[in-house]
């Protein structure tokens, strides 16, 4: 869906009411809000009916299901090459219509094979696609940026940020996921003096690139904190809020960086959280306004504690839900943090490095082995309301809620569930 800069921030500041998630589409990561939070769903039942399930070959992207299709990116077979691509398939009944591909892969730096006893989930795909304005928009492992046609797959344009941006790839490769807002798609991965990047999202070009902060694997959020609308990233720098039209820099605050990076920083009124694996562990700022000005102060800090590995909590009245564990596969907690403080609430095990989102005031979560667990998002302490096994192989991937539907995916399969 298009939106204009100004209904965007109104979409930011007014996401509950915005839309029904009874009948709208998600066709941007974690959400039309990009939190991970849409309205609660009028009369659920929460039965977790299989409608379809179609195979999704390796990798870790999530769906994006917009206009009567559902985007991913898996891995594939083109010319003899294999490599990531964008597969389409039909939002009611999971048929493949098509599939185009972006970057040929041979192998990742630091992934491996499914399966094995350290729990690597395998190789593929990171990144989730975008719908907008008719387009369908991918970011490959490799920094390759693709449009495309969102009815048809008919290649729109594309961006070799390595090649063009002298791009600066880490471990694991790219696993952020297209941001846009209004005319700019957003990006980090450039080289020095241009690593963070906006592109025109009708012609690829660039329109605005700056700074020398290193790319993580976590996916920038865009934010409206104290009137002042802004994206923030996760760099290997710390947190970095950017003019998300010019690239002009709002504010910074500094955060360890170990290995890797993944979770998304989440934005309540004006604190900003953020977390990372590796034993860097958690912590919050405030953001203040003097004059035009912002600026970042930590208000807690817990290192090596309170890991987001790779899963972007979700924010409601002031408290986290998500997962909250390092390596913990199979067993991790889902558990509740008050962001403003830093403090556990409460932590159910069980779950290990799923994902998690908010329909109202329930938690949708997928365990790593393949439940759906809805549970209700309250700090008083943890109450299930469904379970279901859903899904066969690794499931690292959000889940997301269109349309009155649940869809989920893993390294072996997607799957399509109806609520009542």
């Amino acid at each position: 869906m298009t939106r204009t800069h100004i209904t965007t921030v109104l979409g930011l500041a007014m996401a509950t009411t915005a839309f029904s998630a009874d009948s709208s589409d998600w066709g941007t990561f974690r959400g039309p809000s990009g939190n991970g939070i849409v309205p609660a769903v009028a009369n659920s039942k929460w039965s977790l009916k299989q409608v379809w399930k179609s195979p999704t070959n390796n990798g870790f992207s999530s769906f994006a299901v917009a206009g009567g299709k559902a985007y991913t990116l898996v891995t594939g077979e083109s010319d003899g090459n294999s490599g990531e691509m964008l597969a389409c398939l039909d939002e009611k009944t999971g048929k493949q219509l098509w599939s185009k591909p972006l970057s040929v892969v041979p192998k990742y730096d630091g992934g491996g094979d499914a399966g094995t006893p350290d729990n690597k989930g395998g190789d593929g795909s990171r990144s989730t696609p975008v719908v907008n304005g008719g387009k369908v928009y991918a970011i490959d492992s490799m920094l390759g940026v693709f449009c495309f046609d969102a009815a048809t797959g008919k290649e729109v344009w594309k961006h070799d940020v390595m090649k063009e941006n002298a791009g600066v790839q880490i471990k694991w490769e790219n696993a952020a996921s297209p941001v846009i807002d209004g005319d700019v798609l957003l990006l980090a991965g450039g080289g020095a003096g241009q690593a963070l990047i906006g592109l025109n999202k009708n012609t690829g070009k660039v329109v605005w690139k700056g700074e020398d902060d290193k790319m993580t694997h976590a996916t920038p959020v865009l934010a409206d904190i104290l009137g002042v609308h802004q994206a923030i990233f996760f760099t290997q720098t710390g947190l970095v809020a950017v003019n998300p039209q010019k690239g002009d820099v709002i504010w910074r605050a500094a955060f360890p960086y170990k290995v890797s990076t993944a979770a998304s920083p989440v934005v309540f009124e004006d604190i900003v959280y953020c977390s990372a694996g590796y034993g860097v562990g958690a912590g919050a700022f405030k953001i203040s306004k003097s004059g035009s000005k912002l600026e970042a102060t930590q208000i807690w800090r817990r290192e090596n504690q309170c890991f987001n590995h790779w899963s972007t909590p979700v924010v409601k009245d002031g408290y986290l839900y998500g997962m909250f564990s390092f390596k913990e596969y199979g067993a991790g907690p889902l558990a509740c943090v008050d962001i403003r403080t830093g403090e556990d609430k409460w932590a159910e095990k069980g779950f290990g490095p799923g994902q998690v989102i908010l329909a109202g005031d329930k938690v949708i979560a997928t365990s790593d082995k393949g439940e759906i667990v809805v549970a209700e998002a309250s700090p008083a302490g943890y109450k299930e309301v469904a379970r279901k096994d859903v899904l066969d192989g690794k499931v690292w991937s959000y889940p997301i809620l269109a349309n009155g539907k649940i869809f989920a995916r893993s390294t072996v399969e997607g799957v399509c569930l109806d609520l009542n």
